[in-house]
């Protein structure tokens, strides 16, 4: 069965300010870049270690390809041991943060990325 979650298409507008806005601003890196005939295959995760990635999908490539598929931004939610430090860095790398809130059941905030998609972000210890 199934036992890892491999890869998270995010459809993007451009995959030049999307592959900055992830490495630069959240610090993840690429972990893979490769022509792929008229289109670039690009995947990035938090570290080198890390299994899962996103796939950084350019979305007019994708209608092309397949005028019926649903490149609306899917619901991710992200992981953090120190949330307090992850506001503050993304507030500091310039990222759109939404309020940090601190509920009964955790402590988490949304971010968007350059593509005005929407993410949360939640502490688990």
């Amino acid at each position: 069965m199934i036992n890892k979650i491999g890869k998270i298409t995010i459809y993007v507008n451009n995959q030049d300010d999307a592959k900055k806005f992830w490495t630069e601003k959240l610090n993840f890196v690429v972990k893979l870049e490769q022509s792929m005939g008229p289109m670039t295959w690009l995947e990035v995760g938090p570290s080198e270690s890390e299994f899962t990635t996103f796939v950084l999908y350019d979305k007019k490539m994708m209608l092309a390809q397949n005028p019926s598929a649903n490149v609306n931004h899917p619901s991710i939610l992200l992981s953090t041991t120190d949330i307090e430090k992850s506001y503050n860095e993304m507030k500091e790398n310039g990222v759109e943060v939404g309020e940090l809130m601190i509920m009964p059941y955790g402590k988490m905030f949304s971010f968007k990325d350059q593509d005005n998609n929407e993410y949360l972000l939640r502490e688990d210890k």
